[in-house]
């Protein structure tokens, strides 16, 4: 009796790990969002700077909030909608995008975000935050599903 119980929770431990190993990362949604989190940016203007952290220097927005590229985008095109736009919410701007210290602004551009909206982009690539970034600075979305990573000044992804 007791090998069958223990082997019971063993087979529903699998179930559940697998479930969650099968888990889309570009749509799944982080636990404990907030509101905060998952706004968009279009009232601090869309400004891109270059901020200091544990992996170097990287872009993030006018509060200091991580911004990321999305490696299964195109040049100059969000493929991020709909549930994936809500763990990654695109940074947006009403008007044009703004370059704040060390970001350079011959890399920094717009496109139109097919959910609507302005998206910022930079070096061709558009910029998100990931959801589940609570505080500024924070980087938890890096790496993740292999496709989420920062941005440097330089425009290059750093898949540290």
């Amino acid at each position: 009796m007791r090998r069958m119980k223990l082997a019971a929770i063993a087979f529903g431990a699998l179930m559940l790990f697998g479930a969650c190993a099968d888990e889309d990362p570009t749509t799944a949604t982080p636990p404990e969002t907030t509101e905060e989190a998952m706004s968009t940016d279009a009232a601090d203007g869309g400004t891109v700077q270059a901020t200091d952290s544990d992996l170097g220097e990287i872009l993030t927005d006018a509060e200091g909030r991580t911004v990321y590229v999305f490696l299964n985008d195109d040049a100059g095109v969000s493929n991020c909608t709909g549930d994936c736009a809500v763990t990654w919410p695109p940074l947006t701007v009403d008007g044009e995008p703004t370059a704040g210290d060390g970001a350079d602004e011959a890399l920094l551009d717009s496109i139109e975000h097919p959910d609507g909206g302005t998206q910022v982009t930079y070096n061709e690539q558009p910029l998100y935050h990931y959801s589940a970034d609570q505080e500024t600075g924070d980087t938890e979305g890096q790496g993740i599903g292999g496709n989420w990573y920062v941005v440097g000044p330089d425009g290059e992804t750093i898949r540290e």
